[in-house]
């Protein structure tokens, strides 16, 4: 038995190692849906990258969305590189709307689509990804918007709205009409949260009005509106860190915690990064089975800042606003198959 101790502490070591070590997720921009006992996760990346989990703990890669490109993408963003970018998932009327973006990066030259499908399951039998086509462009020299980062809410009376936006003139809200894959007929527009955007700025560059990635949560009587203020994407330089607000009308205006407009540059601090995680944001959020979820990237300082999906509780305060524990940035680690 004593020649055993050894060989059994060297495999305890090794088995901890290899727990310790296991590869995470490693996604951008991530949106999540159940369907059945199934999480699907969707990111960003070559014809929108998806997996799926029992647990939203361990999660098996199940490939890309798109097998080639949406038809229209090189219309839109020539310089458009088979990387699609934040997408959104919404369910209707029995149909699974993904909604995403191409684009280039830093610049409007932008296009907003929509691929529906029956299922979330890529082994159910009824499973298609069906292609819907633009539902919205944004053209340099014509618009101070950007055409990115979709997310689709319904108002009280079901009517869908969908947010946008990145950088330029901020987060703007469009209303769709009954098919959720075109803009509603008179237009209805509306801008939600912007930040101050310097004077002589041109106006085909992104400038250093850094807001994106809108996501509305309905909750007790209130649409809460997240958005990303800062930069992704720079590594140990990314300072992207989540803000909110929150309106009685999915229109707005969104408050902050002090009352500021959030279209006047209002947004209080949800979460910001550490030392140990950088550029966390781009976040979505949601109520499953329960549970509020806050659902997003985050850069590992110790991994060469490699992006790490992260879903955290959602808490609420007195005031019935939305927190979250910093600390389970790292008690919250994924599993990838």
């Amino acid at each position: 038995m004593q020649s055993l101790i050894p060989s059994l502490l060297c495999a305890a070591s090794l088995l901890f190692t290899t727990a310790a070590h296991a590869k995470q997720v490693s996604v951008h921009d991530p949106v999540m849906a159940k369907e059945g006992n199934t999480f699907y996760l969707f990111s960003t990346g070559p014809g929108i990258t998806f997996y799926s989990s029992p647990d939203m703990r361990n999660w098996k890669e199940e490939g890309r969305v798109f097998p080639g490109q949406p038809t229209w993408a090189k219309q839109a963003a020539p310089s458009f590189n088979d990387h699609i970018w934040a997408p959104d998932v919404y369910f209707h009327d029995g149909k699974y709307y993904l909604y995403y973006s191409v684009s280039g990066f830093g610049k409007n030259t932008s296009g907003i689509g929509v691929t529906t499908n029956a299922t979330l399951n890529p082994r159910a039998a009824n499973y298609q990804w069906q292609d819907q086509g633009m539902v919205l462009q944004s053209i340099p020299g014509r618009d101070n918007w950007n055409a990115i980062d979709p997310n689709i809410v319904d108002d009280s009376s079901g009517t869908p709205w969908m947010s946008f936006g990145s950088f330029w003139s901020g987060i703007k809200m469009v209303k769709l009409d009954a098919s959720r894959t075109r803009l509603a007929e008179p237009q209805a527009w509306h801008t939600i949260a912007q930040r101050t955007r310097p004077a002589g700025v041109p106006e085909e560059e992104a400038g250093p009005a850094e807001i994106e990635a809108p996501h509305i949560l309905k909750k007790n009587g209130y649409y809460y509106l997240f958005v990303s203020w800062g930069l992704c994407c720079k590594k140990e330089a990314s300072t992207y860190h989540v803000v909110m607000g929150r309106s009685k009308q999915v229109t707005g205006p969104y408050l902050d915690r002090s009352g500021k407009d959030m279209a006047r540059g209002g947004g209080s601090l949800l979460i910001d990064g550490n030392a140990q995680w950088k550029g966390v944001g781009h976040n979505s959020a949601y109520t499953i089975d329960g549970k509020d979820l806050l659902v997003m990237h985050a850069y590992e300082t110790a991994d060469n800042y490699l992006q790490k999906l992260k879903i955290l509780d959602i808490k609420w305060d007195k005031d019935g606003w939305p927190t979250v524990d910093p600390q389970d940035l790292n008690r919250y680690q994924s599993k990838q198959q």
